[in-house]
């Protein structure tokens, strides 16, 4: 299964190519994509991205996983969940949320089993 193409992105929307749905925050893995609800791990800008925020990515096949902090980099990537997925032998890239999409859909269009979370705002 080949990961979707994040066919746009603006402050506050995104969409994934062969999906209706616009984002504002969204998980993507091979063959599927949904919102990324921060309700549901408690995440905020401070800490950061949690290892529950990426559970999802890595059960549905990610190999290599890119998360984009945010347009101005507010969302923060602790250590300890970049070494949760290092640990678990994922490849990981942590970037200004632009910069995350254009290498999140240069690694798809590689066919590179990848995954990311991505904010869109702030």
């Amino acid at each position: 299964m080949s990961s979707p193409e994040i066919a746009s992105l603006s402050w506050g929307q995104m969409k994934v190519k062969g999906c209706s749905t616009t984002y504002k925050d969204c998980k993507v893995w091979p063959g599927g994509s949904r919102t990324w609800d921060w309700r549901e791990t408690g995440t905020n800008h401070s800490p950061g991205v949690q290892p529950a925020d990426l559970e999802e990515v890595i059960k549905k096949g990610a190999k290599t996983v890119v998360i984009g902090r945010g347009m101005s980099e507010a969302l923060q990537v602790p250590a300890s969940t970049v070494d949760y997925l290092k640990k678990n032998g994922i490849d990981v890239l942590v970037l200004q949320t632009e910069k995350a999409v254009a290498e999140y859909n240069a690694l798809a269009a590689q066919g590179v089993k990848v995954g990311g979370v991505f904010h869109s705002t702030c």
